[in-house]
C-alpha cells in the first residue's frame, strides 16, 4: 500500500508532520480529514516521475498561466458553460502541459462524482488551500461564479505584484553576477600580463598594485576558494531555511534589509490582507482562515505573528489588539482592522488596506528600477576602473621618469 508523507494544522492551529498508507491519495486525505487535520502538504513517498511531473517534485504551473485559467474559468462558468466542459476547453488550449494533464484528471474525477472543490484538493501545489477554501464556500453556498470571479481576482492582482517586485530585483541582480563576472575575468587573464610586466621593470609598485596582484595570484591559484565563496552562502542559506526557526529569522532578517526590506515587507502585507479578505468574503471560518494565511503570506516571522494571532483569537482576544503588540504590522493596517471588527466590514478594511500596499508596491519598484539601473552601471565601472587604475599607475609613473 503507497506511503503518503503529510503536513496539517489541527483544529487548534497547531502544525501536524507524519507519514500514513492508503489506498490513493485522496483516500489519504479523507482520512487526515477525518482526524480533524487541514492538509496543507501531502504526497507520495515514492514519488514517482509521473507524480513529480504533475504535482510536488516537478515543474509547477506558472502564476501567469493560471492567473490566465481562473479568469477563464469564471468567465465561462458565469456564461453558462457547465464546469465540467470549462475544465475540458481549458485543459485543451492552455500553454501549460502540466496544467493541462492536471485539468484532464479533474475532468474525469467530477464525471465521476467528484465536486469540484475535491478534485482540486488532491493538487495542493497548484489548486492552493485559498483556491480550495473558496471553490468550497462557493459549492456550499451556491454562489461559485461570484467566488471563481474573485479568485480570479485576487490571483491578478498577486501576479501583478508579484511581478512588479520581480522587475525591480532582476536589474541589480543581473549586474551583480556581471560585475562579479567582469572582475574575475581581469583578475585570470588581464592582471597576469601586467605582472609580468611590472617584474621586469624592476621599479616599487605601489600599495594598490600590489594589492590586485596579489588578488589576482590568490584567485589563480585558489579558484576553487573563490567559487566556494560565491556559493557556499546560498547553499547555507537554503540549509538554514529547512528549519522553522531558522526561516523565522532569516524572515525577519530580510525585512530589515535597507530599502528592499521595506519593499518585501510591504508586498507580505498586500499579500496578507488581500488574501485574508478574499477568505472572509467566502464565508471562510475566521481560525481557518488565519491557518491559511499564515501559512502563504510568504515570510514566516509574519506567518508567525499571524498564528499567535489565532491563538490569541481562540482565548477572546481581538485581532487588532493582537496586532498591535506586533511591530511587524504598521499602524495603518492595525487601525484599519479595528475598524472593520467594530463596524462588522473587516473585508472591505483590510481589501482597502490591500490596494493601498498594492499601489504602494508599484510605486516604490517603480522608483527603484529607475535609480537602482544607474547606480549599478556607476558601480561596475567604478569597480573596474579601480583595477585597471591600480594596474596602469606604475606604467604611468615609469613613462614620467622617461620624460
Amino acid at each position: 500500500m503507497p506511503k503518503y508523507r503529510y503536513k496539517a494544522v489541527t483544529s487548534t492551529g497547531k502544525k501536524s508532520v507524519g507519514m500514513l498508507e492508503a489506498n490513493t491519495l485522496q483516500r489519504a486525505r479523507e482520512a487526515l480529514g477525518d482526524k480533524g487535520l487541514w492538509v496543507t502538504d501531502i504526497k507520495d513517498v515514492n514519488d514517482t516521475a509521473l507524480y513529480r511531473e504533475i504535482s510536488f517534485g516537478g515543474p509547477k504551473v506558472k502564476m501567469d498561466q493560471f492567473t490566465v485559467f481562473c479568469r477563464q474559468l469564471a468567465t465561462m462558468y458565469r456564461a453558462g458553460v457547465s464546469l465540467v466542459e470549462a475544465i475540458q476547453i481549458l485543459s485543451e488550449q492552455t500553454q501549460s502541459k502540466t496544467l493541462a494533464k492536471l485539468l484532464l484528471a479533474i475532468g474525469e474525477e467530477m464525471r465521476a462524482g467528484k465536486q469540484f472543490s475535491e478534485a482540486v484538493s488532491a493538487y495542493p501545489s497548484v489548486f492552493t488551500p485559498i483556491f480550495v477554501s473558496m471553490v468550497q464556500a462557493g459549492e456550499v453556498a451556491g454562489n461559485l461564479d461570484i467566488m471563481l470571479e474573485r479568485l480570479a481576482v485576487f490571483y491578478e492582482k498577486e501576479r501583478n505584484t508579484r511581478e512588479k517586485v520581480k522587475s525591480a530585483m532582476i536589474y541589480p541582480a543581473i549586474m551583480s553576477v556581471m560585475m562579479v563576472a567582469v572582475v574575475i575575468f581581469m583578475m585570470l587573464f588581464v592582471i597576469p600580463n601586467f605582472v609580468t610586466s611590472f617584474e621586469g621593470m624592476g621599479i616599487e609598485l605601489p600599495l594598490p598594485t600590489r594589492i590586485v596582484m596579489a588578488a589576482s595570484e590568490f584567485t589563480q591559484n585558489y579558484w576553487y576558494i573563490v567559487l566556494a565563496a560565491l556559493f557556499v552562502p546560498s547553499l547555507l542559506w537554503k540549509l538554514i531555511r529547512r528549519s522553522e526557526q531558522g526561516r523565522r529569522q532569516l524572515d525577519h532578517l530580510i525585512l530589515r534589509i535597507p530599502v528592499f526590506g521595506t519593499l518585501w515587507h510591504k508586498q507580505a502585507i498586500a499579500r496578507f490582507s488581500r488574501t485574508f479578505s478574499s477568505l472572509i468574503a467566502a464565508a471562510v471560518p475566521l481560525l481557518q482562515g488565519l491557518s491559511i494565511v499564515s501559512n502563504v503570506v510568504g515570510n514566516a516571522a509574519i506567518g508567525k505573528v499571524l498564528a499567535d494571532v489565532r491563538e490569541q483569537v481562540l482565548s477572546g482576544e481581538t485581532m487588532s489588539g493582537t496586532l498591535k503588540k506586533s511591530k511587524l504590522f504598521p499602524p495603518m493596517v492595525v487601525q484599519m482592522m479595528a475598524i472593520g471588527e467594530r463596524s462588522g466590514a473587516t473585508e472591505d478594511m483590510l481589501e482597502k488596506v490591500a490596494d493601498f500596499y498594492e499601489a504602494d508596491v508599484d510605486q516604490m519598484a517603480d522608483r527603484l528600477k529607475s535609480l537602482l539601473e544607474p547606480i549599478m552601471i556607476v558601480l561596475l565601472t567604478g569597480v573596474v576602473g579601480v583595477i585597471v587604475l591600480a594596474v596602469m599607475t606604475p606604467t604611468f609613473k615609469m613613462m614620467q621618469s622617461y620624460l
